[in-house]
């Protein structure tokens, strides 16, 4: 085995390349995959361009992993084997704190991921620290699911995580903000948990057309500014039941107050730049239209399983999400397109 890989590896905020580096060590109790797929996530996007709180450069990236095992630390004792291919929950739980006590692993106080506490999978090899491997969140692909589509597992747990905490379900209109691959993930999960009417919008056409192919009962091109009347035209006045911010812009939390029905529920899913974290809501109308915000961010190990579930099932068309492959030397590529809104979900093949 070659002591060396390739990676991308960033050196500063704006500067990232694809270079030799070292192979990752695999720990005693730990793995070593051969990484088959990576997903751009739209955090990697951020990352690539300003940095993040967690990271200290320089650095590999990418969580969105699906790999195969190639080697297996001399006392690892769990289930996964050589050649096992596996879709990686990036997540490694504390274990210590009140909500991991109670089970409710997506509220850890202390969890840290792969490729911000340890490198990630923009390289041909990724080392699984043992923290990652205790809870579960680490499973087996299912033989007929292309690694491409079980490494998008990681944000449709997410998605779920979001969906279960706002209750969605028969009867809802969901309105989405943002037309991106989570926005279309959001849009896939409310039509199976029973969701009556569901409007996405967007200011780039470019991703309202990739929506298309999930059949969106409504589609709003938010450019116009006048998306806050129209959502309220299509709800006959009322507003939707749920809004997803399926997006970083805090305009879109603003607007989502003024689209809400009364006793509505609005998922904060997109989390905001440093500098505009604190956008100008109107609590007023929180208060009197008794709406409920509500915060959701990472995923539990069940999440993560059921994703897995829905993806191989063709519940939720992971084929539609991965519209375009890059060989990793292609990265800068796939990034440029993926800023211009010119691919759904770019995944990267070393």
């Amino acid at each position: 085995m070659s002591r060396s890989m390739r990676a991308v590896v960033i050196r500063a905020a704006g500067q990232c390349a694809v270079e030799k580096v070292p192979m990752p060590q695999c720990d005693k109790r730990g793995l070593l995959l051969r990484v088959e797929a990576c997903g751009l996530c739209g955090s990697d996007l951020r990352t690539l361009r300003s940095g993040h709180p967690k990271v200290t450069l320089p650095w590999i990236i990418g969580h969105e992993i699906c790999g195969s095992v190639v080697e297996i630390g001399a006392d690892y004792h769990g289930a996964w084997k050589i050649n096992d291919r596996l879709a990686i929950g990036p997540l490694a739980y504390c274990g210590r704190c009140s909500a991991c006590q109670n089970a409710q692993y997506e509220l850890c106080s202390n969890y840290r991921e792969i490729a911000q506490a340890w490198p990630g999978g923009f390289a041909d090899y990724v080392a699984v620290p043992p923290e990652n491997l205790v809870h579960g969140v680490i499973q087996k692909v299912p033989k007929n699911l292309d690694s491409s589509v079980a490494a998008i597992a990681e944000p449709l747990s997410s998605c779920l995580c979001a969906q279960e905490k706002g209750g969605v379900g028969l009867g809802d209109c969901v309105l989405i903000l943002g037309a991106g691959p989570v926005g279309c993930f959001h849009m896939c999960l409310a039509r199976a948990r029973g969701a009556d009417k569901i409007i996405i919008a967007d200011v780039q056409q470019t991703r309202l057309e990739f929506a298309k192919r999930f059949d969106p009962d409504f589609i709003i091109n938010a450019s116009d500014n006048g998306i806050v009347d129209a959502v309220r035209r299509l709800t006959n006045g009322c507003g939707a039941n749920v809004i997803i911010t399926a997006n970083p812009d805090p305009g879109s939390q603003v607007h989502a107050v003024h689209m809400a029905a009364k006793g509505g529920r609005i998922l904060l899913f997109g989390g905001l730049p440093a500098d505009q974290r604190t956008p100008a809501l109107d609590m007023n109308i929180v208060h009197y239209n008794a709406l409920h915000l509500i915060g959701t961010t990472i995923f539990a190990p069940r999440h993560f399983n059921l994703a897995l579930k829905l993806l191989d099932s063709g519940r939720i068309p992971g084929e539609k999400f991965v519209t375009h492959q890059f060989n990793l030397s292609d990265f800068d590529k796939g990034v440029r397109l993926a800023r211009a809104g010119e691919v759904l979900k770019a995944v990267f093949i070393p």
